[in-house]
């Protein structure tokens, strides 16, 4: 295969990680998370991604026996020597995208996560004073428990 069809395979890959990664956004900022659904993205978002370390593997090997240098300098002008430059650079912008979609992705689930926490801690605490008196009657705490969080 030449360069160019493995760069333009490698930047389809891209695209198709792309798509679950702005799929899994989607998710995660609904108010309802679908752990069914979520999960379902994740597997085939790691399945994409085995196939793009698969090619980049590849792409890389047969960059080096061809005497070029294994970093982005190496990997450019080889495109440009190939003339298929401009795939490369599309294919480094679907990485950029990629990236800068799964970075927004971790921050989204942290933001989940520490809600979460604090919203388990809210309830632990409420439990370790009980919710009612011993004469049966709803026990005033100082916070209000918000069903929003």
């Amino acid at each position: 295969m030449s360069l160019a069809g493995h760069l333009e395979r490698h930047r389809q890959h891209l695209e198709t990680l792309v798509a679950l990664l702005t799929e899994e956004r989607g998710l995660l900022g609904d108010g309802h998370i679908d752990g069914e659904q979520l999960r379902g993205v994740a597997e085939r978002k790691s399945e994409a991604l085995a196939e793009l370390e698969r090619f980049e593997k590849q792409r890389r090997q047969v960059q080096r026996r061809l005497g070029y240098r294994d970093d982005r300098h190496g990997d450019e002008q080889a495109a440009r020597d190939a003339h298929c430059l401009p795939v490369w650079l599309e294919s480094r912008a679907g990485a950029e995208r990629a990236r800068r979609l799964n970075q927004l992705n971790g921050g989204l689930i942290g933001l989940r996560l520490d809600n979460n926490q604090r919203l388990l801690e809210t309830l632990r605490k409420i439990a370790g004073h009980g919710l009612y008196g011993p004469d049966g009657q709803a026990r005033g705490h100082g916070g209000q428990l918000s069903s929003r969080a």
